[in-house]
């Protein structure tokens, strides 16, 4: 058994954290550190709530550390976790800059101690699907890649530190870092990157919006994301010399954390008929479209890789390589943006 701690418990902490670890197999969430409030021990009554990392890191049992704070925070407290012998597992962005990865990444190393990102959009019934349709080569050799988060959302949200002018906030470091993350994953790394990123909305201080094109060989992967997107939810558009997939609507996995739900067996991440992509095929002279069932997500497979990877079971599937890769991204990204040119990667 793993005892885990996690820091923070807004609403990374508490949707997107905490009930996944709670239910894996083998990892026990021993300890939260909120600073405030108490509504961390009402969802969590057999986790020691903490209020500074003294007490957190004083806890000899914990061996895993999970940090679910605002971006600005990360790279000190993984830091002070990797100096505390603790593995360490960082919600995205992994830090606001690629310097700071950098560091953090080798003083792992150094102890040999796991560190990595957590990239649970991986394991997104949507992109889990798009996996095994390249790997089975049934679109043929890709030529476009496009992926989507858009919303519609046009007034501000007072208070919230994502849309304050603050390092590594804005849209682009909190959903771009998932899209890149993917789009590497698929592809590996581009030849280029050209960024447009920008503010769309009235009042907007740091980014919100973006389209960022990766190239590569004969092929492009589009990544796009908006504010104003008052229209069905356009995920991914994937067109292949045999075929294409187009799929619209988003996992279902966020919202039943939001609602309160728990993994609990196979049910779990199971996409409804009619949210399916549809896959598109060249039939003599005629175009022919079918549903393809998507697989379920499950952001438990994340946590369970941690977990068999801390035991020396597996190789952690978020590879520092991968991390530096996406924070690389990130920043050429930006510098694109500012230059309005395309830069060699």
């Amino acid at each position: 058994m793993i005892d885990v701690g996690l820091i923070g418990f807004g609403f990374a902490g508490r949707v997107f954290h905490a009930p996944i670890i709670s239910a894996v197999p083998g990892l026990r969430l021993r300890a939260i550190l909120q600073r405030h409030g108490d509504d961390a021990a009402a969802h969590y009554p057999g986790a020691r709530i903490v209020r500074s990392m003294d007490e957190l890191l004083g806890m000899d049992e914990i061996r895993l550390v999970v940090i679910a704070t605002p971006n600005t925070s990360h790279y000190a407290l993984a830091k002070e976790c990797l100096l505390a012998g603790r593995d360490v597992v960082v919600d995205k962005p992994f830090t606001t800059t690629y310097a700071e990865a950098s560091e953090l990444l080798e003083l792992a190393r150094e102890r040999r101690l796991l560190l990595t990102a957590y990239q649970n959009l991986r394991l997104n019934g949507d992109f889990r699907t798009i996996r095994r349709l390249k790997e089975s080569g049934t679109l043929g050799r890709l030529a476009l890649y496009e992926a989507h988060f858009d919303r519609h959302r046009l007034q501000m949200r007072p208070g919230a530190w994502r849309e304050k002018a603050l390092p590594a906030s804005g849209v682009f470091f909190d959903l771009g870092v998932h899209l890149l993350d993917q789009a590497m994953l698929l592809f590996g790394q581009p030849e280029a990157i050209t960024a447009d990123i920008r503010m769309e909305r009235t009042g907007a201080v740091v980014d919100d919006a973006f389209d960022v094109m990766l190239h590569y060989p004969k092929m492009r992967a589009v990544l796009r994301a908006s504010m104003i997107a008052l229209a069905p939810e356009l995920r991914y558009i994937v067109r292949g010399e045999d075929g294409a997939y187009i799929k619209y609507g988003i996992d279902p996995q966020e919202e039943a954390l939001k609602r309160g739900r728990v993994p609990k067996d196979d049910t779990w991440g199971r996409e409804a008929q009619d949210k399916w992509g549809l896959l598109y095929t060249r039939q003599g002279d005629t175009v022919a479209a079918k549903a393809v069932a998507t697989l379920p997500g499950d952001y438990r497979l994340y946590y369970a890789n941690v977990r068999d990877a801390i035991l020396q079971k597996a190789p952690v599937e978020v590879t520092p390589e991968q991390i530096l890769n996406v924070m690389h991204g990130l920043e050429l990204a930006q510098e694109s943006s500012r230059k309005r040119c395309t830069l060699e990667w």
